[in-house]
């Protein structure tokens, strides 16, 4: 695909067929993303219907391939081999599928991988042969085919450009340099028949295969652009060189029948075209596989081997081997040993060590991981030795997911794209009708005299001097470079930002995040450590402390919230400082949440109320002075209180602090500084909301609501015109998230996949929502500056090529000069978004 146009008729030719829902096709990846019925049409009319269209198609995956592994079967001596090998992977438990290839002995299998794995699945084929049949079955990779076209399409348009300059740099000494150096090029005038000399059939000869054997694939594009009712840079090139060359047969055939006949070939025009063209063409593919490089370092982060242990009953190592990555399952022990890199997402079972998580989440200070912690795929152990549990492998892991999700947004289209779109539309026909009144408007005056016969250099006459112009305007309109203008951004900002542990999703998402003129913060999780721990606890008359902690801890059991957690655990300790230890929790009936407001349950014949004031004002629970007097002192301290009632009255409460991050305050105020006001929205009471605000450096705040309620605050913003991001953790503000122009999901670690944002934050640093916003801004000015580039040279190069400084400056632009110039505008717009890979941390950077 050379440009929009080429992208357009691919997704118009894919919505065309039935059964196809949507379709959306990546110029600069060079891919589709393909929704269809699988019951109406399949992958084989879809790619059918892409060939058809005239561009090559080749399937890269399928909605199938998330758990499947190919398998490479030795042993196999006839067809019934293969029939029991089938027979027994279908009867494994955990198997959906098998394929298998009855020529290369290679099978495919898809899998419920919390069932079983791919060792599983070796295990189940060698077990199949029985007697004198031994099948053996080992991991088959298939080749990356994305890699390996796009090394072939480089090496392709290296060597069409080193053939045409084999023949088109002779063509170009024997026109402009020969003729120069007398004595030196007077045998390239010597007459052959008539007046066909030697220069000129010489040229001829080496023309030809540049013009219709290199230049073969201008040809092709053309003809499959009007086939489909359109037209690109193809069309444009192969009007210019066939114009020019078809202009010079009529020369030299001319020359040899007439005696008497003068003209001027142009073969070196189409001849340096072709070649300036192809030259543009390889250095733009290669320019263009540098935007996806950090997208291809985050894929090649995951080690290809891991050490597994078997373990028994005690927890003492019995084996260790060396299996391939690939081959890892769910549920393995593994053992990483210091340096080495982490095979997949998992759970520290034993050891200590510190991990560098940098090339996934952007930390540079490696984390501490002690039993119970959490690593990441594709990460480095740095000094000590651990035990990891597998819990996620395959295309599960956080890397596997932050690779799929970045590639999707380098397919999804950005609404600033709609301009290259619609220029594109009209773009080539528009081209070509300037071309022809350039020729018309230099031919028709020079004929008539109407300018000085001076203005025509020697040797030429008015047709052809105007012939010159209108080639020159036809090649140098590039449509490439206002294609490429976006798409080449987009990818290497989606790239850069996955590996600072930004995950954007797409160029829609850019472009909002760009228009950020209010971030509105959730409190716990968010502007909060998130770790809430009780300070004090307080226990009113007529209930006694163990009553308290049990009718507590029976209550909060069911609450998935970090505030209840810290409750229950603050509650133990109290039972074990009175000598109290229930063997086990009491049952709560008729458990309800109240979202923003507490939990409420029965426990044993008493209704037990556990939440803030305002649940217990929904129970008509009576709440005295000496209550309301701790609860005003508590919250003056930037501290949450949480009220305990047992059948209707207060029994007790929990103070309960969460630090403000330290980097708060200099996030709110780095965002004040970039024009971005910040709002603080919490569930939260209104005293310990406006201290924690008051600490974080943030002036307006909405407190007391629940999940709902954010929502309709930041709808409130955006109907004052105001252009609102949403920062949360993502546990309780999906409809928040939804709601906001951008939603961005905090300290999302491995759950990277979080369908309601659409800026993924791996860490919990504030610093993050900076660098996204940051980042997005820089990006779509980048957009916008590779629209002037292509724009303006456009709009500049046609005018020179038309002539127009010719009768002022006897400047003109030849038409092998103007296919140079067009290629180095396509080159130029993907240099420009390369550049974005130099990009820093704001704060990080202002800090240095």
């Amino acid at each position: 695909m050379a440009c929009t146009s080429c992208s357009e008729s691919a997704e118009r030719a894919l919505l065309m067929v039935e059964g196809v829902k949507k379709a959306v096709v990546g110029l600069s990846l060079e891919e589709a993303k393909i929704h269809f019925d699988p019951n109406v049409t399949d992958t084989c009319h879809i790619i059918e219907a892409v060939e058809d269209a005239g561009f090559g198609a080749d399937l890269i995956s399928s909605g199938s391939d998330v758990n499947k592994v190919h398998l490479k079967l030795e042993g196999i001596n006839s067809p019934k081999d293969l029939t029991v090998i089938k027979s027994s992977l279908e009867a494994l438990e955990g198997v959906n599928h098998v394929d298998m290839g009855l020529e290369d002995h290679k099978v495919t299998v898809s899998y419920d991988p919390g069932i079983t794995g791919p060792r599983s699945l070796i295990q189940c084929i060698h077990e199949a042969g029985g007697g004198t049949n031994f099948y053996h079955a080992s991991l088959y990779i298939p080749p990356r085919r994305r890699e390996t076209e796009k090394q072939h399409e480089i090496q392709t348009y290296r060597n069409q450009f080193l053939w045409s300059c084999l023949f088109s740099i002779p063509v170009l000494i024997f026109s402009m340099v020969l003729p120069m150096v007398r004595p030196y090029g007077n045998w390239l005038d010597y007459k052959v028949h008539n007046m066909l000399t030697t220069g000129m059939l010489l040229k001829w000869i080496l023309c030809t295969p540049v013009q219709f054997i290199v230049g073969r694939r201008f040809y092709v594009g053309s003809y499959h652009a009007l086939r489909r009712r359109s037209a690109n840079m193809d069309v444009l090139v192969a009007l210019g060189t066939n114009a020019a060359y078809f202009y010079s047969l009529y020369i030299v055939i001319k020359a040899l029948a007439l005696d008497t006949f003068e003209g001027e070939d142009f073969f070196e025009t189409s001849a340096m075209l072709i070649s300036f063209i192809l030259l543009g063409k390889y250095l733009e593919v290669v320019a263009k596989g540098k935007t996806s490089d950090a997208l291809a370092k985050l894929t090649d982060l995951a080690p290809d081997t891991a050490y597994l242990l078997t373990l028994d009953d005690k927890g003492n190592v019995i084996s260790e081997i060396e299996i391939c990555t690939q081959l890892l399952q769910r549920n393995d022990i593994i053992k990483i040993v210091p340096g080495a890199k982490v095979p997949v997402d998992g759970v520290v079972i034993n050891g200590q060590s510190h991990v560098n998580e940098s090339m996934i989440t952007g930390e540079a200070k490696p984390t501490a991981k002690r039993p119970g912690d959490k690593v990441i795929g594709g990460t480095v152990n740095e000094n000590g030795c651990i035990l990891v549990k597998a819990t996620h492998v395959g295309p599960e892991t956080a890397l596997s997911q932050i690779v799929q999700l970045v590639e999707a947004a380098q397919l999804a289209r950005a609404p600033v794209q709609k301009l290259a779109d619609q220029i594109s539309k009209f773009f080539v026909p528009a081209v070509v009708l300037a071309a022809f009144m350039t020729w018309l408007g230099w031919f028709v005056p020079g004929e008539a005299g109407i300018y000085p016969k001076s203005w025509i250099p020697k040797a030429m006459d008015a047709f052809e001097l105007a012939l010159q112009f209108g080639i020159s305007v036809l090649v140098v309109a590039c449509p490439c470079a206002l294609g490429l203008a976006t798409p080449t951004a987009v990818m290497v900002a989606t790239g850069k930002g996955a590996s600072q542990g930004v995950l954007i999703k797409g160029g829609n998402a850019l472009e909002k995040a760009y228009k950020v003129n209010t971030v509105v913060f959730d409190k716990t999780g968010t502007l909060t450590i998130g770790k809430p721990a009780v300070v004090s606890a307080m226990l009113f008359p007529k209930f006694s402390m163990k009553e308290l902690c049990e009718t507590t801890i029976a209550a909060e059991a069911n609450s998935e919230h970090p505030m209840a957690k810290a409750v229950i655990k603050h509650a133990k300790k109290l039972n074990q400082k009175y000598g109290s230890q229930p063997e086990k929790i009491t049952d709560v009936e008729d458990f309800e949440v109240h979202p923003g407001a507490g939990v409420s349950g029965k426990v044993g014949d008493r209704m037990v109320l556990v939440g803030n004031k305002r649940l217990m004002r929904d129970f008509n629970v009576p709440i005295g002075p000496e209550i309301e007097e701790y609860i005003s002192e508590t919250e003056q301290l930037a501290r949450t209180c949480v009220l305990v009632a047992i059948g209707g009255s207060v029994a007790g409460a929990f103070a309960v602090t969460d630090p403000v991050k330290p980097e708060a305050e200099r996030v709110i105020s780095f965002l004040h500084s970039m024009g971005i006001s910040s709002i603080m929205v919490t569930g939260d009471n209104w005293a310990t909301a406006t201290a924690i605000a008051k600490q974080a450096g943030i002036r307006e705040v909405f407190a007391e609501t629940d999940p709902l309620g954010k929502a309709d605050k930041i709808k409130e913003l955006q109907m004052k015109g105001v252009t609102v991001a949403m920062v949360g953790d993502g546990i309780n503000d999906s409809p928040a998230l939804v709601a906001a122009d951008v939603g961005m999901a905090i300290g999302a670690g491995t759950d990277v996949a979080i369908e309601a944002a659409d800026i993924v934050l791996i860490k919990s640093n504030l610093e993050d929502v900076i660098t996204a916003i940051d980042l997005s801004r820089k990006t779509i000015s980048r957009i916008r500056l590779n629209y002037v580039w292509a724009l303006g040279y456009n709009i500049l190069g046609m005018p020179i090529a038309a002539g127009i400084l010719f009768p002022f400056t006897g400047i003109r632009l030849p038409p092998w000069l103007a296919g140079a110039c067009m290629a180095a505008s396509s080159i130029s717009v993907v240099c420009s978004s390369l550049l974005l890979q130099s990009y820093k941390k704001p704060l990080r950077a202002d800090n240095a």
